[in-house]
């Protein structure tokens, strides 16, 4: 058995989060002005009262920052209400989290301690509170484990996967008021990135406000009154609804985030509010975030781009393309902000999914055979699509990971990705679809001509150019393309019930992958994902529900996923990603586009320390958060808008 160690960041991650308070004074701790009539009246404590014994320090000229100042009230712009969420994004406070040299490190967490990769000690920071003040303590996650997830009311489906190994969820301990451990008997690689993630797990809840709805606490008549006034259906259905801390939709959940949500939904404008007790600070003892208040406007996600290029909005990304970036450079002059052009990680910024679980006999043979596959993808003219719709700026190529990733070897990004219409007739006329009618179109082997219909989730302009390109290639190889734009449940829906022949999305989440991160993508693992949903469903749901893996190389990924879990290896795990990575080349299970799409991010000329070239991500990087909104501030915060 090795020695537990801790999650040890790189130098500049450590300049991040984990540099420690001691050496700062209480008297040199800030008071953010906006606070000061609270501290004065007695309805706060003193900010030195308030932060944890040890506050995370961020270095901020280390990482290029300026040291900022606070106040201010940042405005952006969200196309429906449920967007809340994004504050959970964008705020960024994880137990661990990732920095922007993608290195997981502690934050909300003290320090961590990692022994054979199975047993992970947590430590809290002593002092630290939740937004309404009252004590974090190892008790929230002691109750997140025994009276949500191992209470069947509460928790109808189990444990979460990312908690369960081999079929076993392991144990929980508490050492004491600020110590927790976790441990199983093999290694569980994807916990800590979980924990790190866009849209993160949670092993913590307030438990002090959410006993109020928990049965083995309340009064039963007191929670039965509740239960009926807001209208659910029992306890746990009203214990689910109050404590979706992702979801942000309600104002009464304490929070460890920057900012705190002020604004009951349903409205138009919701309100953010710093969060009195958060535990980070500057390297002066300016407690962050420097900003005030952050202001969703809700607004019809079609008017997105409009209004910020109307300078509308201080910082936006979500609900702007690349397609936008000239009418957002119009507005600069005139409304006081800057276009920059981010970089994306996404293996493809739009990839062609087959579904390899549809329902259709015919069809499912067909996008089962992998010379099918790679036929569509020669069929494919990338250069003309990069010159027409992103003026040569994208790459061409398959969906696989960077040039930016350790695993990157350009032979995955050429493969079956050339433009060769002779190649792709050849192909298609060896998989028995020789025959032609009268206009050209192939014929499916019962007849039927070979007519693809395209599915999209209707929310991104660019699909159906890119589409429209597309239909004219493939028809040169006999096949004829159709679109169908949907809204996007209804899409999602039809994939996952195997009426869709054909999708179109994204391609891979994490582009920049390094061998610690769990290839998860690449292997029947989810639902969600589009070219396989059935088999990832059997896997989600451990062989309750979907379909088992039927076809070989797709069987092989599952198997080398299950090998990568379970090793710790850093040497077997890069064989293992190249494996798979090799697989996902050669049989062509999606059809990537283009990738490296440059974001246009608008960001007002009055706001600091938001890099000028930075990289936007979901998984990982969680949009703007992996670049720390609480260290962006207003250079004229104290005269900063708040309309």
């Amino acid at each position: 058995m090795t020695k537990a160690t801790p999650l040890k960041p790189a130098a500049a991650a450590l300049a991040l989060l984990l540099a420690i308070a001691l050496a700062l004074p209480a008297a040199a701790f800030i008071e953010p002005p906006a606070l000061e009539a609270e501290v004065a009246a007695g309805r706060l404590p003193p900010v030195a009262e308030r932060l944890p014994r040890t506050p995370a320090v961020v270095d901020l000229p280390a990482l290029g920052k300026e040291v900022g100042r606070h106040g201010g009230t940042l405005r952006t712009l969200m196309g429906r209400p449920r967007d809340t969420r994004m504050m959970v994004v964008y705020g960024y406070a994880r137990l661990v989290g990732y920095t922007a040299d993608w290195e997981l490190v502690p934050d909300i967490l003290e320090r961590v301690e990692v022994e054979d990769g199975r047993i992970f000690t947590f430590h809290l920071r002593e002092g630290h509170h939740w937004s309404d003040g009252h004590p974090f303590t190892a008790e929230d996650f002691r109750y997140v484990w025994d009276d949500v997830l191992n209470n069947p009311e509460a928790a109808p489906g189990g444990m979460p996967q990312f908690l369960v190994v081999n079929g076993q969820p392991g144990t929980f301990e508490v050492i004491d008021e600020t110590t927790v451990r976790y441990s199983w008997s093999e290694p569980n690689p994807a916990l800590l990135p979980t924990l790190a993630g866009a849209r993160p797990e949670y092993l913590h809840l307030p438990a002090h406000y959410l006993k109020q709805f928990h049965a083995d606490y309340a009064d039963e008549a007191e929670l039965a009154r509740r239960v009926a006034e807001a209208g659910q259906r029992n306890w746990a259905a009203l214990h689910y609804r109050f404590s979706q801390k992702y979801n942000n939709e309600n104002p009464g959940l304490p929070s460890l985030q920057p900012w705190v949500l002020m604004t009951e939904p349903p409205s138009t404008r919701f309100v953010f509010r710093r969060n009195p007790y958060y535990h980070r600070v500057d390297g002066d003892g300016r407690q962050l975030p420097y900003i005030d208040e952050v202001v969703f406007n809700i607004t019809s996600a079609q008017l997105i781009p409009a209004k910020a290029a109307a300078g509308e909005t201080d910082l936006q990304a979500r609900g702007l393309g690349f397609e936008n970036f000239a009418v957002l450079k119009q507005g600069e002059r005139r409304h006081n902000f800057k276009v920059h052009l981010w970089a994306s990680a996404a293996g493809a910024e739009k990839a062609l999914y087959p579904n390899l679980n549809v329902t259709d006999p015919v069809w499912r043979a067909l996008v089962r055979t992998p010379d099918f596959r790679r036929a569509l993808s020669l069929a494919i003219d990338r250069g003309e699509i990069n010159q027409t719709i992103y003026f040569g700026l994208a790459e061409e190529g398959a969906n696989t990971v960077l040039q930016h990733s350790p695993l990157f070897r350009p032979e995955l990004a050429s493969a079956w990705a050339g433009f060769d219409l002779a190649e792709a007739n050849r192909l298609l006329d060896a998989v028995g679809l020789a025959e032609r009618d009268r206009s050209g179109v192939r014929r499916l082997p019962n007849g039927r001509p070979l007519e693809i219909i395209v599915e999209t989730a209707g929310e991104d302009v660019t699909e159906v150019d890119i589409l429209q390109l597309i239909r004219d290639t493939w028809s040169e190889a006999g096949v004829k393309l159709h679109i169908t734009p949907l809204q996007r449940e209804v899409f999602r829906n039809r994939v996952f019930a195997g009426s869709t022949v054909m999708s179109i999305w994204k391609g891979l989440e994490n582009g920049i992958p390094a061998p610690e991160m769990a290839p998860s993508e690449l292997a029947p693992t989810a639902q969600v994902q589009l070219h396989w949903p059935q088999w990832g469903l059997h896997h989600e749901t451990r062989g309750q529900g979907g379909e088992a893996i039927d076809i070989e190389e797709a069987a092989e990924l599952a198997a080398l996923y299950e090998r990568w879990q379970k090793t710790t290896d850093i040497a077997e795990r890069a064989g293992i990603w190249e494996r798979m990575l090799d697989i996902h080349a050669d049989q062509v299970f999606t059809i990537g586009i283009v990738r490296g799409v440059p974001q246009p991010v608008v960001i007002s000329n009055r706001l600091r320390n938001v890099p000028e070239q930075g990289v936007y991500n979901w998984e990982p990087g969680a949009h703007f958060g992996i670049h720390r909104p609480d260290t962006f501030w207003f250079v004229d915060a104290a005269t900063a808008r708040s309309d």
